[in-house]
């Protein structure tokens, strides 16, 4: 919470709750009332908001530490309060500082209406990172304005702390990582996930049949050194041996002895082959119960994804590329998944992942979130996760950065506390950035802080665009245009 910010957060929840209840809570998703989002509050604490009504003012970027390959926004507003989002691991920051002119001056506390404004410019993967992460700290500045946790505008939550399952780095050798794997149960994660990759079956003889690399672009000639080319999975000609299942099924059997079989054990990054060959890999692993196999053939193959599911008995997931919840749509609605997987900041942010956990629930389907961010994306999902009833488990992607914890402020330490986050009861997000700490760790890895931590973003002020995806008549343009031609 920055210091300037107002004291009547305690008030401010009394008079939202009072005046809206539970059922209003719930229709404040899309963003409180206009009319009550621009004028003050009537209650006491009116004497401690500025009359004018709150604006955006401000948006700026600055990078994460070394670690986490993220990008954190600022949105700053005319009462001095800040709201914070992150562009998703991998993305770029101009997908943020490009809509900087489009949100300036406007409310935020009119979430709904800002997404529906700024999603175009979204897609799938990285690509919706500036989006989400707008809509994140708007959330975030909502909350604080109206004294409410981001949870609370969801609807409400359906759960006090929510289940962290960790993603654990791969190792060759099957004893090392069944110990990689108990050291995560000791940590007290009840859900764990592991790769099992092409390469495993690249150390069997003859384990891959695969089109020879063409020496002719560099590409090395050794069969055991094959990367796989960057298409689609359909198109790479690479198939799985017997010899190749055979030693995929003995390091997933002495994984899964290692670490226990009362424990759910996912599985994700099985390379770049068809959908004939994930699934005999699939019914090669059937026997070791997994809880899911992760993005098997590529998400938007709807009609492979249901011969998958049809395939083996093991649950399949996807979805961590998906923009919206109309990318997701066929999906549910072919049942070609068991469960969903949507990244909060690639699936549309709080709202619309709230939205693809309610769809997928109507079809029969859990939800499974993914997230490879820093805490300020963790604690956005952990708001969704709490208001999202068939969610599952939330994904956990740096259990073993050493400064996780330090990047934020407001919430107890550890984050994770026995394999669970508790939920925030702050407003907003709940928290703030120890902006010190990143600072000192910015500048320890040679970068100039005034570069890399919010610096100024004038550039972007003034940017010019017709935004529109229809026609209409400017009749003040087509003046215009009338007078240039005569």
């Amino acid at each position: 919470m920055l210091p300037n910010q107002p004291t009547h957060s305690a008030m401010n929840r009394r008079h939202f709750l009072n005046l809206t209840g539970l059922g209003a809570a719930v229709g404040a998703v899309g963003g409180l009332d206009s009319a009550a989002a621009e004028s003050p509050s009537p209650t006491p604490s009116r004497a401690l908001r500025p009359t004018e009504p709150l604006r955006i003012t401000d948006l700026r970027v600055a990078r994460m530490p070394t670690g986490l390959t993220t990008h954190i926004v600022r949105i700053d507003t005319n009462h001095g309060i800040s709201g914070y989002g992150e562009i998703r691991d991998g993305a770029s920051p101009t997908y943020a500082l490009m809509l900087k002119r489009r949100i300036l001056g406007e409310n935020p506390c009119n979430v709904d209406r800002l997404f529906r404004k700024l999603k175009q410019f979204g897609g799938h993967g990285r690509q919706a990172g500036g989006v989400v992460a707008i809509e994140m700290a708007c959330w975030d500045l909502a909350g604080k304005h109206w004294g409410v946790p981001c949870w609370q505008m969801l609807g409400g939550r359906f759960r006090d702390r929510v289940r962290m399952y960790a993603d654990t780095p791969t190792h060759p050798d099957p004893e090392e990582m069944g110990r990689r794997l108990r050291a995560r149960r000791e940590q007290g994660f009840t859900f764990l996930k592991m790769d099992i990759g092409i390469d495993l079956a690249r150390g069997a003889e003859d384990g891959l049949t695969y089109p020879a690399p063409d020496p002719s672009d560099g590409s090395p000639r050794s069969r055991r050194s094959i990367t796989p080319p960057m298409v689609p999975h359909p198109f790479t000609g690479i198939r799985i041996t017997d010899q190749g299942l055979e030693r995929i099924a003995d390091y997933v059997r002495r994984v899964r002895e290692a670490v226990g079989w009362d424990v759910p054990l996912a599985a994700d990054h099985f390379g770049h082959m068809g959908v004939e060959d994930a699934i005999k890999l699939a019914r090669t692993l059937d026997p070791f119960n997994l809880a899911w196999l992760e993005d098997m053939i590529p998400w938007f193959y709807t009609d492979q994804y249901v011969r998958l599911r049809n395939g083996c008995s093991t649950p399949i997931l996807t979805g961590e590329d998906i923009y919206l919840k109309e990318g997701f749509l066929p999906l549910f609605e072919q049942k070609a998944i068991a469960i969903c997987h949507p990244d909060l900041m690639t699936s549309g942010g709080l709202l619309e992942t709230k939205k693809i956990g309610d769809l997928a629930m109507e079809h029969g389907i859990a939800m499974a979130m993914h997230m490879a961010g820093s805490p300020v994306g963790l604690m956005g999902s952990v708001h969704c996760a709490a208001a999202t009833e068939n969610f599952l488990a939330l994904e956990h992607h740096d259990v073993d950065t050493t400064h996780y914890d330090d990047l934020i402020e407001g919430v107890p330490k550890p984050i994770v506390q026995g394999g669970y986050v508790p939920v925030p009861d702050g407003p907003g997000l709940g928290i703030s950035l120890n902006e010190e700490a990143i600072r000192e760790h910015l500048a320890h890895e040679g970068l100039d802080p005034a570069e890399a931590f919010f610096p100024p973003s004038d550039r972007w002020n003034n940017e010019r665009s017709w935004d529109r995806h229809w026609s209409r008549l400017d009749r003040k343009a087509s003046r215009t245009r009338a007078a240039r031609l005569t």
